[in-house]
């Protein structure tokens, strides 16, 4: 056994391979076959080596890098808003200085095979969005550089937002316009924003009488777009929608549009993001506003800060932006009790 912290030598020497052959492993590079690879692979697991991650990056001519890890389908990494303006945000801090940005966008069985083989070798942190808690944990117990954008396992780092506060105001705001048979498209169970969203709309239909209108979907324009078909299908008489997503939202706009259903004055909009979409919407669409380039910005200070420990969070408010799918033109149907406004 070697004495103190293991080295890369050490690693060769007990393997029975040259170091170049380590460092391939160690960088996931070709020219190792399988079973060697597999071999080193334990070897590095049985003598608890930890390759130095800086000196690591600089010898690869690489710098420090900020590894954005995102569990979705590509096609909608490309087109989702939300995934450009966390983009955005974590470029804004990594500015002017030398480090980079590296995008990994995999399915979940990907997830946990990347995080794997990244666990040792990370360098700034890593940024997760729509990894799953038990996956993130166990990259969590083998690197502490880690921030999830939205609440995770048990003692993972996390930016959040105020999702169930946001959602209660966004449903208040359509009750005070006069709506009383309001809707609600969710996102995934077992994602934790639409969690939260579901949370506060139960809580205010709660609060104020209403019956739970609801159907969830993915955060997706189609099935916005279905789930709303099968509403008015269900619910002919329901007058306000609160979507859990904008882009989701725009789906739910266009199904109202193709039955004939004015926004608002038939049917009111409420989304949640406040993205680009949500101004460009027609007509423009009410949302809950997320400020995620200000959250992605303060993850990726905190990890280049080192300000990560166990427990670590940092929630933002979420306000509602009111425009017209909510606003204009809506009558009013009724008093509303004695409830407090949402933040405008």
């Amino acid at each position: 056994m070697p004495q103190g912290r293991p080295t890369l030598a050490d690693v060769a020497r007990r393997a029975g391979v040259s170091k170049a052959a380590v460092s391939r492993v160690i960088n996931d590079a070709p020219g190792v076959a399988p079973r060697t690879r597999e071999h080193v692979r334990q070897v590095i697991a049985d003598l608890g080596f930890r390759p130095d991650p800086v000196a690591r990056a600089l010898a690869s001519g690489h710098g420090e890098v900020i590894e954005l890890v995102v569990v979705d389908e590509p096609s909608i990494f490309g087109t989702s808003p939300y995934y450009g303006r966390v983009t955005a945000g974590i470029l804004q801090e990594l500015a002017g200085g030398n480090a980079q940005l590296r995008v990994h966008v995999v399915d979940e069985a990907g997830a946990r095979a990347l995080l794997s083989r990244m666990a040792d070798t990370v360098t700034l942190g890593v940024l997760l969005i729509n990894v799953p808690p038990r996956i993130a944990g166990e990259f969590y117990a083998r690197c502490d550089r880690v921030v999830a954008m939205s609440p995770s396992a048990p003692g993972v780092p996390y930016i959040g937002l105020e999702n169930a506060e946001g959602a209660r105001a966004a449903v208040i705001h359509l009750y005070e316009s006069g709506r009383r048979r309001i809707a609600a498209l969710h996102g995934q169970d077992g994602n934790a924003c639409a969690e939260g969203r579901r949370e506060g709309h139960r809580r205010a239909v709660l609060e104020l009488g209403l019956p739970d209108i609801s159907a969830t979907g993915k955060f997706r324009r189609e099935d916005g777009y279905t789930l709303t078909q099968r509403l008015l299908a269900e619910e002919p008489g329901l007058d306000a929608i609160f979507v859990g997503c904008d882009l989701m939202a725009t789906g739910a706009m266009q199904a109202l549009a193709d039955a004939g259903r004015r926004i608002p004055d038939d049917v009111a909009v409420v989304g949640f993001d406040d993205s680009v979409i949500a101004e460009c919407a027609t007509p423009p669409m009410s949302s809950v506003h997320q400020p995620v380039e200000a959250m992605a910005a303060a993850a990726t200070r905190a990890m280049i800060g080192r300000q990560l420990a166990p427990h670590w969070r940092c929630v933002f408010p979420a306000d509602l932006r009111i425009r017209q799918s909510s606003h204009a033109g809506s009558p009013h149907r009724g008093s509303l009790p004695n409830h407090p406004a949402p933040a405008t």
